[in-house]
This record gives structure tokens, C-alpha cells and sequence, in this order.
């Protein structure tokens, strides 16, 4: 079709208008976000605004699966009341076998131990044994390993929860930053691959906390409430991809070990990456303690990476506090929108449910964790 004269000019003067219109409205809408309100700021902390979207809840009180929490941290499990008390919390939540992940070795270990078999329930809880990396010298790495065979003589089923100060402020005998991939260290790996126990690494902390402390960090509220979460300065504390980049060393080295990142490596906010190493190291698991606040503000992807890699995740919570076991099984469980967190000082925006398949529940409630820990308890599981 072939337009006249008439209409061409009408055209043209279409678009000069709706040009004219959109520059004069640029600095309008600049203005506009550029206002200061006229009523005195709520600080951070005080603004807390109560949502009114009106959408199906779910509320997921229990798992769907008995569960194998990987990642548990509770009390020190010397007492029959104290076993008792976390083995009713554990039936209210589905939570079937926990793993004891808190530093222990030695009396400390079978000292738990032997509490749990007296109490009765030794089938509901197995126990990791951690390492000394106090002042690591020459000899070090064959003192380490004796004491993990005895561990492991005396009932420990795996290594961790290595702590973060392992390549962030240990130090060597000689004064030195202790590297996650020191040579000294590795007799240690090899006998965990020896004796097919997996290693529990938690390796640096949030990425965000390693960046400047201002007002464009995601984490600012929760490194100024713990100033001990700040590892921004470089004359104390290495970056965050050293450390990443010690621990992939480490791991390509040891291609016979189980590895179990905790926290997900602490790349939940790019999950491409720890897919990368994934792809890379068939040795390597993850676990989804403390991060489930980056899971739900990215629902979508975060299920297509799951379903993925389901035989790689494995559940864990963590810090022991029951009321938060149900806010996983929702994320987890359901496709509910925009719910709260439970630490608003972890994240100011609310949560989506990833809705995953029943296939993947399974393996990350229990199936992973029954592969690759040894003399796991089967009682309570699906054959």
C-alpha cells in the first residue's frame, strides 16, 4: 500500500509529537524519583511494611519425605533429656536421621556417641568428626589423619563440619595464612577417600560479605548488626575468589574424596557457577543450609538447577531451631508466592516455592545423604 502525500505528513507529525511527549516527560519522571519524602524516614530497621497481596497459602509443617538433615547443629547430645527433646522436635518435623556436624573429636565424640546408643537412639543420629588445624607444620597432615582413623574406629561417619576459619584466619605454625590447598594436608584427603567418608567443608562466607559496606551491598543490615561477618579488608582476610579458587584447587587434587560444600559453596546467587563445578568434579555435593533466601527470590531457575542436579544436593538446616525446618518444606514443597523469611536481617524480600518434583524430593531429603555416608541408618526411610 502506498501512502499520499497527506498521509505521509500526518505520519511524521506522529512521531514529532510522541518524540516531543517522551523528552518532556524524562525529566518529570526523573524529578519524580528524585523526591525526599515529607515525613520524617523510618530507619532500616523500622520499615517493615505488611504486605496485602491476597494469594493461596500452603503452610508445610512437615516434610513430604522422612528427611536426613546433613547439616545439623545440635546441642551437645550428652544428656538423655537434652537427645529426647531434639528426637521430638525431629518426629514433629519429619526429620528422621540428623547428622551431629558440630566440631568434635576424641572423648568429645564418643562421649556422644555412647550418650545416643544409652538414650535408645542410635538410629536417628550419626556423627562427623572435625579436624585440628591448629598450628599446621610438617608432620601435621600424618597427625591429623591418625586421629581421623580413630575417629572413625570410634563411630564417626564422615569429616565436617569443617569451619570457615580454615583458609580464612587459621594460621600456620610458621605465621603463615593455613591455604585450603596446602600440600601438608593432603595425606588428610586422601585417607577420607581411603576410607569412603565424606568431607563436610564450609569454605569462606557470603560473597557480599567480602565487598565494600555500603549502601549498594545486598548484606549491609547483617554486617553492620555482626561486624565479625566483615572480611573486607584485604590486609587481614583474603577475597572471596581466592578463597573459591584454594578450594576448587583442593578439590581437583583429590579426585577420590566425597566433597560436600556447605551452604551450597555460598553460590546460591550463582548457581551457573557451582553447576560449573558440578560438571567438573563428579565428586562433589552440595548442601542447602542457611542460603534457602537466594532459592526463593529465583523459584524458576532454582528448580530447573535442582532438578538437574538432584543426585548432587543434599538437605541440611544448620543452626537447630525447629520453627525454621517449615519454611524449606514450603520453598521446597509448593508453589506459593511472596511469603516471609525468617531473618529479615538475611533478606528483606519475601519468598517464592519451587514446587519441586517428588523424584527430587526424595533424593534431597534423604537419597543422597544414604549414598554417600556409610552405616547410615536405613530404619524409617522408603525401600
Amino acid at each position: 500500500m502506498h501512502l499520499n502525500d497527506e498521509a505521509l505528513m500526518l505520519l511524521a507529525r506522529s512521531r514529532w509529537l510522541a518524540t516531543v511527549f517522551a523528552a518532556a516527560l524524562v525529566p518529570t519522571l526523573a524529578c519524580a524519583q528524585d523526591r525526599q519524602p515529607t515525613l520524617p524516614a523510618p530507619s532500616i530497621t523500622e520499615y517493615n511494611p505488611r504486605s496485602t497481596l491476597v494469594v493461596p497459602e500452603h503452610e508445610v509443617p512437615r516434610a513430604r519425605f522422612p528427611v536426613v538433615d546433613f547439616h545439623g547443629h545440635p546441642p551437645r547430645l550428652t544428656s538423655e533429656d537434652v537427645i529426647r527433646e531434639v528426637v521430638s522436635a525431629m518426629d514433629e518435623l519429619n526429620v528422621q536421621v540428623m547428622v551431629q556436624a558440630m566440631p568434635t573429636s576424641g572423648d568429645r565424640l564418643t562421649s556422644q556417641i555412647e550418650a545416643v546408643r544409652q538414650a535408645g537412639f542410635e538410629d536417628r543420629f550419626v556423627f562427623f568428626a572435625s579436624l585440628d588445624f591448629s598450628n599446621v607444620g610438617p608432620g601435621s597432615g600424618e597427625r591429623i589423619a591418625a586421629q581421623l582413623e580413630e575417629d572413625v574406629r570410634a563411630g564417626a561417619v564422615g569429616i565436617g563440619e569443617i569451619q570457615k576459619s580454615f583458609g580464612l584466619s587459621n594460621r600456620k605454625a610458621d605465621g603463615t595464612r593455613l591455604q585450603l590447598d596446602d600440600p601438608e594436608l593432603d595425606v588428610v584427603w586422601e585417607t577420607a577417600a581411603r576410607l569412603g567418608i565424606p568431607v563436610f567443608i564450609h569454605t569462606a562466607d557470603p560473597a557480599e560479605f567480602f565487598e565494600p559496606l555500603d549502601y549498594e551491598n545486598e548484606r549491609w543490615l547483617e554486617m553492620a548488626l555482626f561486624p565479625n561477618r566483615q572480611f573486607n579488608d584485604r590486609s587481614r582476610f583474603p577475597t572471596f575468589d581466592d578463597l573459591m579458587a584454594e578450594r576448587d584447587r583442593l578439590i581437583a587434587s583429590h579426585p577420590n574424596t566425597t566433597w560436600v560444600l556447605a551452604h551450597m559453596g555460598w553460590h546460591t546467587q550463582d548457581l551457573g557457577r557451582l553447576g560449573e563445578i558440578f560438571d567438573r568434579h563428579p565428586n562433589v555435593h552440595a548442601e542447602v543450609g542457611a542460603i534457602l533466601y537466594d532459592l526463593g527470590r529465583q523459584p524458576r531457575f532454582a528448580r530447573e538447577f535442582f532438578e538437574r542436579y538432584s543426585d548432587r544436593i543434599l538437605f541440611g538446616k544448620d543452626s537447630f531451631r525447629p520453627e525454621e525446618y517449615p519454611y524449606y518444606w514450603r520453598v521446597f514443597e509448593t508453589a506459593d508466592e511472596y511469603f516471609d523469611y525468617y531473618r529479615n536481617y538475611h533478606a528483606f524480600w519475601k519468598l517464592y516455592g519451587m514446587d519441586l518434583s517428588d523424584d527430587t524430593l526424595r533424593r534431597l531429603y534423604y537419597g543422597n545423604a544414604l549414598r554417600i555416608i556409610p552405616r547410615m541408618p536405613t530404619e524409617g526411610f522408603p525401600d
